[in-house]
Parts: C-alpha cells; sequence; structure tokens
C-alpha cells in the first residue's frame, strides 16, 4: 500500500510518500510496542520513497504534494491511503491537510488514516536518536503548552502522559527537573526545549502501522480548549 503523508502543523510543511514494507502487513506492530533494541524498518514502519519539505507556506500544499509523488515516482491514482497530522499546531496548516484527504477521499475513494502530531513528534525524535523520558511541548498561546510525556528508546517510544493542557511555569519545572523537553516552535521555544520538527516521513511510517482508517468527515484537528465565539458590537455611529 503506498500512503501519502501530510504534515502541515508546522512552521516546516511536509509531504512523504511511504510504501507498507511487505513483513509488517500481516503482523501489527506500533511504535509504542516495538522491543527495545529492535532498530529494524519492520520495526520503524514502511520505506520512504518520495518526500518533499517546505518552510512556511511557500510552496503551497499542492506543489509539495506533486513534488513527493515526483520523487516516488508515483502517480496520484496510486495513492491508496491519505495519513494526516492532525496537530495540535497551525489552524490553517492543518485544515488545508484535511481538506485535501476530504477531497481526495470523495474523488478516488482512498483511506485515511488522522494521526495526533504530538506522536509523529516522538517518533521524529527517536528516528534522531533521542531517548529517555521526553516531553513534547506544543504553543497552544495563552501561556499555555500542549503537552504530552513518552519514553523513548531505540527501538520504539511509548505514551506516559496523554495529550493536555500545561501553564508555562509548569513546562519550565519540567526542564529544572530535568525532563527532555521537545517542541517545534521555534519562535516560542520554552526555556530549555529542544526544536524538533514533525516529520512527514515519520507521520508516513506510522500510519503504515495502523489500519483504523477513518471517514473523511470524522478528521478534525486536535484541540483540548472548548471553540468559543464572541460576537462582535454593533457598529457605533457618531
Amino acid at each position: 500500500m503506498k500512503i501519502l503523508a501530510l504534515e502541515f502543523s508546522s512552521a516546516r510543511r511536509g509531504a512523504a510518500v511511504v510504501e507498507v514494507v511487505p513483513a509488517v502487513c500481516n503482523r501489527r506492530l506500533d511504535a509504542s510496542s516495538a522491543t527495545e533494541g529492535d532498530s529494524t524498518s519492520a520495526a520503524r514502519g514502511g520505506r520512504v520513497l518520495g518526500l518533499a519539505v517546505a518552510e512556511g507556506i511557500v510552496p503551497g500544499p499542492f506543489e509539495l504534494i506533486e513534488s513527493a509523488l515526483r520523487s516516488a515516482g508515483v502517480e496520484r491514482e496510486q495513492v491508496e491511503c491519505i495519513a494526516v497530522g492532525l496537530g495540535p499546531g497551525s489552524y490553517t496548516g492543518i485544515r488545508s491537510a484535511i481538506a485535501l484527504a476530504q477531497g481526495w477521499q470523495l474523488a478516488l475513494g482512498v483511506k485515511l488514516l488522522g494521526i495526533s502530531t504530538a506522536e509523529v513528534l516522538a517518533s521524529t525524535a527517536q528516528a534522531a536518536g533521542v531517548a529517555g523520558r521526553v516531553t513534547v511541548v506544543i504553543d497552544a498561546l495563552r501561556e499555555e503548552f500542549y503537552s504530552a510525556s513518552y519514553e523513548i528508546t531505540a527501538g520504539g517510544w511509548r505514551e506516559t502522559a496523554p495529550l493536555r493542557l500545561l501553564k508555562r511555569e509548569a513546562v519550565e519545572a519540567l526542564a529544572a527537573a530535568g525532563e527532555i523537553l521537545l517542541s517545534p516552535d521555534g519562535k516560542c521555544l520554552p526555556a530549555g526545549a529542544k526544536l524538533v520538527l514533525p516529520s512527514a516521513a515519520e507521520l508516513g511510517r506510522l500510519a503504515s502501522l495502523r489500519d483504523d482508517f477513518q471517514p473523511g468527515e470524522k478528521l478534525e484537528p486536535i484541540y483540548l480548549r472548548e471553540t468559543s465565539f464572541v460576537k462582535a458590537p454593533a457598529p457605533r455611529f457618531y
């Protein structure tokens, strides 16, 4: 199966084409259950065929997708699954990735998967050689951060604390206690945090190990706050 992965939740947007490794097809193995010391491609997921990344919004999402498909030697019609990084992160980026996936499913009937960007960050860090107990922190504005904790080994990772909202003081206390902080937010990096940007290739690898496909209408960005709107006051005429 060929997977197109769209990770648009950070300042660096990426698209990757990943092919499911045949050896993994008959046994489900995710990054959180990989045995320690098992760093084989089967434990990490599918192989990357093509990758395109860009800072900011240039080039646009369509150009990124075309570049990834071209480098992989894959036609649009050959894509069987689209994986989307659901955030938390850039509102516009995540929404555009979801809209692209939904339209693709309507047109060609592809399978869809939504995966937390916090998980993508943990997998990206593990691929880069980070090990130990880490906490992913993503700017949530209002002096708060979306946060999730993981235990990372050479063979994989497992979640130790689910995604939640933390005040800046709590995040800084974790750093002071020796916790490894990972964040994709270069412009507002918490004190002591390491910059790690979510990888579209890692998103694709995670997707290659899962089969909990979703209909397009079920894909939603991950937010931990209730959406609220304030009605603007009526205009004043003087």
